[in-house]
C-alpha cells in the first residue's frame, strides 16, 4: 500500500496523472483564492465561501503532505525508518508543502492572532507546490544546484560591492545631507537603488564626489547585477542542450537507447 500511494504520489500512471492535475487545479485556484480575498468588497460578499475553501485545501494538502511523509521510504534517499523521513521533511519541497498548511492551524495552537495576520501571507508558499507537479518547471532546480556556487559567489560579491560603496558614500555625503546619509545602513537604501540600476530618485548625492562615486557605481552596477542571470542562462541552455542530445540518442520506433545492446 505504501509503494502504491508513493507512486501514484509521484504521478506513476492514470491515477497519478489525475491526483496530479487535481492538485495543480487547486492550487491554482488558492492563489486566485487569496488574490481575490485582498480586495474587502469580494472578501465581504464571499467570506463564507472563502472560509470553506480554505478549510477544503487545507485538508487535502495536510493528508497529501503526510502520506508524502509517510510513504517517503520509498525512496531510497530516505529508505531509513524514521531518520529518513525526518530527511525528507527538512527537504525545500516538503518545507514549502508546511508552510502551505501551517497559517491554518496556528489559531488552535494558541499564536497571537495579530501575528497570525501577518504570517497567513505563507499560505502564497502555495504556488511553489506546482514545481512538483509540472516537469517542466523542475528544470529551474536543477540549473540552480548546477549553478549554486557560482551564484554564491556572484552573492558574495554583490553584498560586498554593496557594502563598500555605502560606507564611502556615507562618509562623502553625511556631512552634506546628514537626514538622507545618517547612517550606513540607511545608506545601503541609496546603494541598492544604485547599483540594480533602478535610481528612484528618493535618495541622491549633491557634493561633487558623491555624484562621480554614484555614476562609477551604477555603471559597476549594470555589469554586477548581470552575473546572476548570465549563470542562470548559461545553466538553462545547458540543460536543454543535455536534453536535446537524450531525446536524439532515442530510437523513436522502440523506446531503447541507439546504440545499446538491443540494437
Amino acid at each position: 500500500m505504501k509503494k502504491y500511494v508513493y507512486e501514484v504520489l509521484s504521478g506513476a500512471g492514470a491515477l497519478g496523472r489525475v491526483v496530479n492535475v487535481m492538485l495543480i487545479v487547486l492550487i491554482s485556484t488558492n492563489v486566485i483564492a487569496i488574490v481575490l480575498e485582498s480586495e474587502a468588497e469580494i472578501r465581504n460578499a464571499y467570506e463564507h465561501f472563502f472560509n470553506g475553501f480554505e478549510v477544503f485545501s487545507v485538508a487535502i494538502f495536510s493528508v497529501e503532505y503526510v502520506l508524502r511523509l509517510w510513504t517517503a521510504n520509498e525512496n531510497p534517499a530516505y529508505g531509513k525508518p524514521f531518520t529518513g523521513n525526518l530527511r525528507y521533511a527538512v527537504q525545500p519541497l516538503p518545507i514549502i508543502d508546511l508552510l502551505a498548511i501551517v497559517p491554518f492551524y496556528l489559531p488552535f495552537l494558541g499564536v497571537d492572532l495579530r501575528l497570525l495576520r501577518i504570517l497567513r501571507v505563507l499560505r502564497i508558499f502555495r504556488i511553489f507546490k506546482i514545481v512538483r507537479y509540472v516537469k517542466a518547471l523542475s528544470l529551474i532546480t536543477t540549473v540552480l544546484k548546477d549553478r549554486k556556487e557560482e551564484l554564491t559567489v556572484s552573492t558574495i560579491l554583490m553584498f560586498f560591492m554593496l557594502l563598500i560603496t555605502s560606507t564611502f558614500m556615507y562618509y562623502i555625503e553625511n556631512d552634506a545631507q546628514p537626514e538622507q546619509f545618517s547612517s550606513i545602513p540607511k545608506t545601503m537604501w541609496w546603494g541598492i537603488a544604485t547599483l540594480t540600476t533602478v535610481g528612484y530618485g528618493d535618495v541622491y548625492p549633491v557634493t561633487g564626489l558623491g555624484k562621480f562615486l554614484g555614476g562609477m557605481i551604477a555603471i559597476i552596477g549594470v555589469g554586477l547585477f548581470a552575473l546572476p542571470a548570465g549563470l542562470l542562462a548559461s545553466g538553462f541552455s545547458e540543460e536543454l542542450s543535455k536534453k536535446t542530445k537524450k531525446k536524439a540518442q532515442i530510437c523513436p520506433h522502440c523506446g531503447k537507447e541507439i546504440g545499446s545492446e538491443h540494437h
